[in-house]
């Protein structure tokens, strides 16, 4: 029987390692602001549409129209999104950012921005560039689509 691989020998043990270091900073960080990465997530993809249908969104970010429906009672319960009536329809509504959701996107946009300059910081542009080449490489050709929500 062959020894089996040592654990720092897998890609995947240094993802791992890497990706808590960057996911738990960040989730840190808009804790403090008093919204969790799954929320951040909405309000980003929010941020770009006037409002959308909770089936686009869930399509969007590949989660069920529930849990569209959780997360925007969340936010709503926090005063960052509204539901609006949509179409023609009565039964028909949209999703969109409130005033103080449209304000908030930006400064938390900021504190992603700084977790990815303290977690990659130490690269240089080069190995920064090459890294996210290979990540987007590997994300389309295992057709990874899921919003990195947690």
């Amino acid at each position: 029987m062959t020894q089996p691989a040592a654990l720092a020998s897998h890609l995947g043990y240094w993802m791992r390692i890497v990706s808590n270091h960057v996911s738990l900073g960040f989730a840190r960080r808009l804790d403090e602001r008093g919204v969790t990465v799954a929320e951040w997530v909405m309000l980003r993809q929010l941020y770009d549409a006037p409002s959308l249908r909770p089936s686009r969104l869930a399509a969007q970010l590949t989660l069920t129209r529930g849990a569209i429906s959780k997360l925007a009672d969340r936010l709503i319960a926090k005063g960052l999104v509204e539901r609006r009536a949509g179409g023609g329809d009565a039964r028909s509504h949209e999703i969109a950012l409130s005033d103080t959701g449209r304000a908030i996107v930006p400064v938390l946009a900021e504190l992603a921005d700084r977790n990815d300059a303290d977690a990659f910081g130490g690269l240089v542009e080069e190995d920064r560039v090459a890294l996210a080449r290979i990540l987007r490489v590997l994300v389309a050709k295992h057709g990874m689509a899921e919003a990195p929500l947690d």
